[in-house]
């Protein structure tokens, strides 16, 4: 048997980190122009989802209201009080017990989401003891939790020190609220399976998990493949640290930077608002894909 790969590492995303803590007077303004850009982003996907439920709770206004006019009508002609009006009043009172049924089987067509996440850099950070790599880790604040996990084979046991990116835990339990929740790792199985299994201690956060074995190999860098997860892409979306993840997909990608020992690291959370809305709209690539086009 293989000896399970180390958990993998994106050089991209760290050699990014390392430039913006280098930066000098830019530092105080980059962050300032980061939240704003944020806010608008997320006002603007607020806005539209606003739109979207208005028009429809208009549209169901205006029925019941054209209900109530003939109905009405038929009270204040005597001549009219017959089965007509009998009939018409009971498709009334049906039609007014009805509308929040109504309302809630359109809320159930923007229902059944798929977020996939990436793990290690986005949810972990990992590094194998005793490699070179461990030499070289910076030191960990003692608020980070962490948790050894040994991953064995026939040939060796390595043993990996785990660390939990600032509000993990919080992030899964509200979004496994909103979405089908799916783990896809380039890493192995048998060091990513203890991993995912310290995140959901319960089992009831993460439906699925895909492997490096369900990556596609594309110019040397492993591209995951979401539509195995969900194969309708209007309801799916990966969050990733490296952009290369979602390469084949790149109006279903929010990107993450990379996360290495930062204790006060807010990504996770800064996400959320994005991710509240989005499983609101008909098609995530519909916001996603102002990305693309420099919208952020």
């Amino acid at each position: 048997m293989a000896s399970p790969a180390p958990p993998t590492t994106k050089p991209t995303a760290v050699a990014n980190a390392g430039s913006t803590a280098t930066s000098g007077t830019s530092s105080p303004v980059i962050p300032s122009l980061r939240r704003r850009r944020l806010f608008f982003s997320h006002l603007f996907q607020y806005i539209t989802v606003a739109y979207q439920y208005l028009c429809a709770m208009f549209n169901l206004t205006i029925r019941r209201r054209c209900i109530e006019q003939q109905q009405q009508q038929q009270q204040s002609s005597p001549t009219k009080r017959t089965a007509t009006a009998a009939t018409a009043a009971a498709t009334v009172a049906t039609d007014r017990k009805a509308t929040p049924a109504t309302v809630s089987a359109a809320l159930q067509y923007y229902k059944g989401k798929t977020l996939i996440l990436d793990l290690d850099e986005t949810l972990v950070h990992s590094v194998r003891l005793g490699s070179y790599a461990a030499t070289r880790q910076q030191k960990v604040s003692a608020s980070i939790k962490r948790k050894k996990i040994e991953v064995r084979d026939d040939k060796q046991s390595l043993l990996y020190e785990v660390y939990k990116r600032p509000h993990v835990d919080f992030f899964l339990k509200t979004i496994s609220q909103w979405y089908k929740v799916v783990i896809f790792t380039a890493s192995m199985a048998e060091y990513a399976d203890p991993v995912i299994d310290w995140l959901d201690q319960d089992q009831s956060l993460v439906s699925q998990r895909y492997f490096r074995q369900s990556c596609v190999v594309r110019n040397g860098n492993f591209v995951k493949d979401i539509s195995l997860a969900e194969p309708d892409l209007g309801k799916v979306c990966l969050v990733d640290n490296s952009s290369a993840a979602f390469e084949l997909f790149q109006e279903n990608g929010i990107p993450i930077p990379g996360w290495i020992s930062n204790p006060n690291d807010q990504c996770l959370l800064d996400l959320l608002p994005l991710l509240d809305a989005l499983r609101f709209t008909a098609d995530v690539r519909s916001i996603l894909r102002l990305r693309l086009m420099g919208v952020s």
